[in-house]
């Protein structure tokens, strides 16, 4: 295309300039250094040489809007920061370009969940920017994207003063458009006994005992959850465990196990949480306490929602096949706009296998393709 911000030139341009940014996951999350760095250092000065302007908010996510000012937007892009830590990636945020099945590719960390997305998301804000639009349309980029929970989107709608009527969660999906995926709520179990030498284990309440009952109190919770004709089953699985004290030959008095339950549309953290806390073990000589964690929401979207037939559309203006529909195993912020009011999905380029994998990259034809995509549905929603 003759349009320099929809080619794909420009945009390998701004992936390898966000791969080549570090952003990953820390034990600060939405305030890690090197996630508030990249919004500040990184987007916003692309962002400014393209003259759009924006805010931030309370949490350091970066607002940008188009359109006349005010009122509910009728559109909002939401592209994320964070990207999973390079773990034992090679050379992660060398910003690579390659050949893919053919074609050319960026290789990269979080190339294939967050960064390119966010790309096709700005390319097409940028050059809806120098159009007249009849509506407000947002790109919200926030501090988050692996976090597991909704608090930098929450900041951001607070932040925008309006809840948009349609959202796009720019996130990789294999250039999908999802139509629902599985929320999650964290939680840990907390068994408590009494510490003893181990060379007298009478003397003392054995945690790691009650840590057994615990998980076959698990189990039997595991069999009675529901299930969902798209998206499966819900799920209950343990992704941790800790004792203490951390001392040699000694009987443990505490341990912790972390659990994750996966939430289908319609099901409620607070139930699910109510249900393994009714299972758990009691009169026992130890005792046990469930504490909430992170949660996150599930989402659905109707086959026949108005998004579904504005992103159709837009496929076919930019002369494009059908999209693709699918279901998620993935959570993000898409069930949370969902339930704060607006018809919200999760779309973008990028390969969801690649995920967290020691190889990530993108095909720059894939990027430049939603890019276009993008660009025909801000047309068609602020019209």
């Amino acid at each position: 295309m003759s349009d320099p911000l929809l080619s794909a030139e420009t945009l390998a341009d701004w992936v390898l300039r966000f791969v080549r940014y570090p952003s990953e996951q820390g034990e600060r999350m939405e305030a890690e250094p090197a996630v508030l760095g990249f919004v500040r250092e990184c987007v916003k000065p692309l962002a400014d040489s393209l003259g759009l302007s924006g805010r931030f908010d309370e949490m350091g996510n970066y607002l940008m809007e188009i359109g006349p000012a005010g009122g509910e937007p009728a559109l909002a892009f939401f592209g994320y920061a964070m990207t999973h830590p390079a773990a034992g990636m090679a050379r992660p945020f060398a910003g690579e370009r390659l050949q893919a099945h053919g074609e050319p590719a960026i290789r990269g960390r979080g190339v294939s969940e967050q960064k390119s997305a966010l790309a096709a998301a700005l390319a097409a804000f940028a050059d809806a920017a120098r159009s007249r639009l009849a509506q407000r349309v947002c790109l919200v980029v926030t501090t988050a994207g692996e976090t597991g929970r909704h608090d930098a989107a929450s900041c951001a709608l607070q932040a925008l003063g309006a809840v948009p009527r349609r959202a796009v969660v720019a996130l990789g999906t294999d250039s999908r458009v999802s139509l629902g995926n599985r929320g999650r709520i964290d939680a840990q179990i907390v068994v408590r006994g009494k510490a003893a030498h181990s060379s007298s284990p009478d003397a003392g309440i054995d945690a790691i005992a009650g840590l057994r009952e615990v998980l076959d109190a698990l189990a039997r919770v595991r069999g009675t959850l529901p299930r969902h004709a798209e998206l499966g089953p819900a799920t209950l699985t343990p992704t941790g465990v800790e004792s203490f004290p951390k001392a040699t030959h000694t009987v443990q008095d505490e341990v912790r196990l972390t659990i994750d339950r996966r939430l289908l549309p319609g099901e409620r953290a607070e139930d699910a949480l109510e249900a393994i806390r009714a299972a758990l073990p009691a009169g026992r000589p130890w005792s046990t306490e469930l504490q909430r964690g992170a949660h996150m929401l599930p989402h659905q979207l109707a086959r026949e929602a108005p998004l579904v037939g504005l992103i159709a559309e837009a496929h076919r203006r930019a002369a494009l096949e059908a999209p693709r529909l699918f279901y998620s195993a993935a959570a993000l912020d898409a069930g949370f706009l969902t339930a704060r009011g607006a018809e919200a999905t999760m779309w973008g380029p990028g390969a969801m296998e690649q995920f967290h994998s020691s190889e990530e990259f993108v095909r720059l034809r894939d990027v430049l393709d939603v890019a276009r995509a993008y660009r025909e549905l801000i047309a068609l929603a602020a019209a």
